[in-house]
């Protein structure tokens, strides 16, 4: 693979790489590159040993990179891939020509969203058995838009399907990572690459307080809202997402190429 012009994206919870597959295949068919690693833990890739930490996804998918000798690349991530890319921001800003920041946010959780996230992560624990149910009655409803919920029967199936994949181990692990995360203000006001804040516009998760806060510190930020959407965007209204991608990158080119 090169270095000139790769882009990697970095998957959402509980989701695995094939949640990016439109905006992959866009991407290739515009004369990209593209890596869609499944995260630790998700996918066919395995958990890793240790505290949960996003620090440490992100040290893996940093060394993911350097084993297929790419030196530069456009980095995206939605939702956990989000706060992945960003924690990579912070380790290795240079890598990076151009970022793209989808349905996540820069704030650490505050003291309610660290609890919920903690007593899902003891339920899958418990109840390891269950963990399917646990998600798509906990973690389901926030994932999507209600325009998906009403119209969009495929896509709440797909999203079901990676729900029900989930590995209890793994759904506890990035809760408690996720929890422990610290906030990226400070990341992304020292970037000076182009930088996408895309996010869906019945995202409850990531709302659009969240998007105009990164987009206050941002140097070069640009925004795309997408419509009808909720959290989950790239699938959700996938032809959009991937349009807005790839007219970013085509825009943003002169600056990294």
């Amino acid at each position: 693979m090169s270095s000139g012009q790769v882009a990697v994206l970095l998957h959402a919870f509980p989701c695995d790489g094939s949640m990016w597959s439109a905006q992959a295949d866009a991407l290739s068919a515009a004369g990209w590159d593209v890596l869609v690693p499944d995260l630790p833990g998700f996918g066919r890739s395995d958990l890793i040993d240790g505290a949960p930490s996003i620090d440490a996804v992100a040290d893996t998918v940093l060394r993911q990179l350097a084993a297929q000798r790419i030196d530069r690349a456009v980095l995206g991530g939605l939702s956990l891939g989000g706060y992945v890319a960003m924690a990579m921001l912070r380790k290795a800003p240079a890598k990076f020509s151009a970022v793209m920041l989808c349905d996540t946010k820069a704030s650490a959780d505050g003291e309610q969203a660290i609890a919920n996230r903690e007593r899902l992560a003891e339920a899958v624990l418990a109840e390891p058995g269950d963990c399917g149910r646990i998600l798509r009655e906990s973690v389901l409803p926030g994932l999507l838009g209600a325009t998906t919920f009403a119209r969009r029967p495929a896509v709440v199936e797909e999203v079901t399907a990676w729900l029900d994949a989930a590995r209890p181990a793994t759904v506890a692990w990035y809760q408690r990572a996720m929890a422990a995360r610290p906030e990226s203000f400070d990341t992304l006001a020292a970037l000076t690459v182009p930088t996408l804040v895309l996010w869906g516009e019945q995202d409850t998760l990531s709302p659009a307080a969240d998007q105009r806060a990164m987009l206050d510190v941002l140097r070069r930020g640009t925004e795309h809202r997408v419509a009808e959407s909720g959290h989950l965007s790239a699938t959700e209204c996938s032809a959009d997402v991937s349009g807005a991608i790839v007219g970013f990158l085509e825009s943003a080119r002169p600056a990294f190429v």
